[in-house]
């Protein structure tokens, strides 16, 4: 395994503090009992149930861990508009058809997602900020953006984010992302992986993806990335109060 890649295990960050504040002044309320819910997107064309692609594991096993504590569900990243009308149902506690205050700041929202899916995050993120919906946590995996659409800048809304990335071959992750708001949102790090081989779980996905893009099919399908985000996840979930870090780009 590639120097660079042991150095991103060694500095990521295995934890998360729920932020105190968010966007306009809400702050994700830390209540066990408000609904927690877990987003995930998978890139390109890829199909939500394709269990061979990692995102996909990950919305599983969050569904296994958390059971009927978490809604944990992954969409098609065209199918952003899908993902925010089950977060409105979600959060809808009095099933009135309309989102309280009270609804809003008892949110605990993480999103998630890898390619165009990274950038669906940033997009479906940006929606619940003018609706003034926060967001604990947002993960982007090689993120890229579509024509017209914006995956660099995380809006105040989202307490935390962290951006995963490599820099090789025709399709490569946005090496940076920034807050529109430092103040309100914390970028945990920018995380750059290299790799010299495919990992062996890659076996599985389409030779297509193996053969032309080797380096993004490879940042999607490290066990070592996916681990990484599923423990930040379960910290934003949990509302573990452990140490915050600063702010690391691996270049």
């Amino acid at each position: 395994m590639p120097g660079c890649k042991w150095l991103a295990i060694a500095l990521l960050p295995l934890c998360l503090i729920v932020s105190a504040a968010a966007a306009d002044g809400i702050a994700p309320a830390a209540s066990s009992q408000a609904p927690a819910i877990a987003i995930g997107f998978v890139g390109g064309f890829v199909h939500p149930d394709d269990a061979r692609h990692a995102e996909v594991q990950l919305a599983r096993r969050l569904s296994a861990t958390y059971g009927g504590r978490v809604h944990s569900e992954i969409f098609d990243n065209h199918h952003r508009r899908e993902a925010y009308r089950a977060i409105h149902r979600w959060l809808d506690a009095d099933e009135d058809g309309d989102l309280s205050d009270g609804e809003r700041r008892a949110s605990r929202i993480v999103l998630y997602g890898h390619s165009w899916g990274a950038a669906a995050v940033v997009d479906l993120a940006r929606e619940l900020q003018r609706e003034n919906i926060p967001v604990l946590l947002t993960v982007q995996v090689d993120s890229i953006h579509k024509i017209g659409e914006d995956d660099r800048v995380v809006p105040p809304n989202v307490a935390k984010a962290v951006n995963f990335y490599q820099t090789h071959g025709w399709l490569h992750g946005r090496p940076e992302i920034a807050a529109a708001d430092p103040s309100h949102t914390q970028i945990l790090g920018q995380y750059r992986f290299d790799y010299e081989k495919m990992p062996a779980d890659c076996h599985s996905y389409p030779w297509a993806d193996r053969v032309f893009f080797k380096g993004h099919t490879s940042i999607e399908c490290d066990p070592t990335v996916w681990t990484q985000v599923g423990d930040l996840i379960d910290a934003a979930l949990s509302g573990a109060k452990l140490p915050s870090v600063s702010e690391t780009a691996l270049k």
